[in-house]
């Protein structure tokens, strides 16, 4: 998987909406009703996640769910973590 281009990055996090480029990484803090929601958007992500063998860096804290997504292996972001942003967002939209 090769590292996309600034370019490349750009265009996407703007089609997912939300999503910016933090620290050289694909960034989004969803927030949620409440603990038990944002729990749950993990919970549900979490299966599909595995499924994809790419795992994200996120953390909860009640009803936020931040997340980073990059790639360690190419040295950046690639279509997997594009593909996972996406996944997530779906997921959120359901759950909203």
């Amino acid at each position: 998987m090769k590292k996309l281009s600034d370019a490349e990055i750009s265009s996407a996090a703007a089609q997912l909406g939300g999503w910016s480029v933090k620290g050289g990484k694909l960034h989004r803090e969803y927030k949620f009703a409440d603990f038990v929601h944002a729990f749950g958007f993990m919970a549900t992500a979490a299966p599909a996640i595995e499924k994809m063998n790419h795992h994200p860096e996120w953390s909860n804290v009640y009803n936020r769910v931040t997340v980073d997504l990059t790639t360690h292996d190419a040295g950046g972001i690639t279509q997997k973590d594009i593909d996972l942003a996406a996944l997530l967002e779906g997921i959120a939209k359901k759950l909203a």
